[in-house]
């Protein structure tokens, strides 16, 4: 009687935990499972956006073309004497590997390896563009390249100030509290809001860093319409806006250490920045391995190369880092 009792009870949590996570799974489902799987059927054919919209049949099926397209190129062809130079010394590896295994003067797995890189120096060359072809989308592999180097600011900036703010903010004070309020405040700031706020700040003209660049006797930058300085001024804003759930994790990860660790480490003298670099990050961790990974998901498929409502003259200058200009 007690084990089906129990077989009961447990098959009644089951049901219960599956009609609370219902709610989710739809939404998941339908907010982000289905448009992904849309997106890549629709990256399958020639998709005409305002044709399709008229004309629900106005597409075709081209199966990988685009990627095709996008990461190789359109007519590649391949030819013997494409490149002469380095096909030439492919072909003379081919035939030198097969005269030193013959020889004896190779062993076999070298002869191999030696055949297998000279095959590959005379084929990889001969790929080239044929008449009215060319190489990958002009605009993909740079879009990856600024999507890189915008991912490898961001990430250590973001966990480095997260984890120094968290470090400062760790006191149970009133004024503590309000602090982390604050400092939490941009992560609940919508894109628009954001984009307007930095857009004054970085402005030349009334903006806070160019008043202070003024006080100090230099000459204001312009951050924006700058090639130099447009990439460093996603990264800023974006790093402000992205401290907000990084600070939290710190904090409850700080929090959860125990202080006999560093009252023995204080019996050893390790205080203040010893006891931070010798304690804290430690066992830290697992926290920052957290971090870094949600900041990862978070900022390598670029949202700023997203189409957005927010004004213009912010990501005019985002969608040509995009590759886009």
């Amino acid at each position: 009687m007690v084990a089906r009792g129990q077989s009961k009870l447990r098959l009644t949590q089951s049901q219960a935990a599956l009609v609370l996570l219902l709610p989710f799974l739809a939404t998941y489902t339908l907010f982000l499972v289905y448009p992904f799987l849309r997106g890549i059927w629709i990256s399958l054919h020639d998709w005409n956006l305002l044709a399709v919209a008229f004309n629900p049949d106005a597409k075709e099926f081209v199966g990988l073309r685009n990627y095709e397209r996008v990461m190789w190129g359109r007519n590649i062809e391949w030819g013997a004497v494409a490149s002469p130079m380095l096909q030439g010394i492919g072909a003379a590896g081919v035939a030198l590997s097969i005269f030193l295994r013959r020889a004896g003067r190779v062993s076999k797995v070298t002869a191999i390896a030696l055949g297998v890189a000279s095959v590959l120096l005379f084929v990889l060359p001969g790929f080239h563009p044929g008449e009215g072809g060319r190489w990958y989308d002009r605009r993909f592999w740079p879009t990856v390249g600024n999507t890189l180097v915008f991912v490898g600011w961001t990430v250590p900036g973001v966990t480095v100030a997260a984890l120094l703010i968290a470090a400062a903010l760790n006191r149970e004070t009133r004024a503590m509290s309000v602090y982390r309020t604050l400092f939490f405040l941009s992560q609940i700031l919508s894109v628009t809001v954001v984009t307007l706020i930095w857009q004054i700040m970085f402005s030349p003209r009334q903006g806070l860093i160019a008043n202070i660049t003024e006080v100090f006797g230099g000459s204001p930058i312009v951050w924006l319409t700058d090639e130099r300085f447009a990439m460093a001024a996603i990264v800023i804003t974006t790093i402000w806006w992205s401290l907000g759930i990084a600070m939290i994790l710190f904090l409850a990860g700080m929090q959860d250490i125990s202080k006999d660790l560093y009252e023995a480490g204080a019996l050893d003298n390790a205080t203040g920045a010893r006891a931070f670099w010798y304690i804290t990050l430690p066992n830290l961790k697992r926290t920052i391995t957290l971090v870094i990974v949600l900041q990862v998901i978070r900022h390598l498929p670029s949202r700023k190369c997203s189409p957005d409502p927010a004004p213009a003259g912010f990501f005019r200058y985002i969608r040509g880092l995009c590759g886009r200009g």
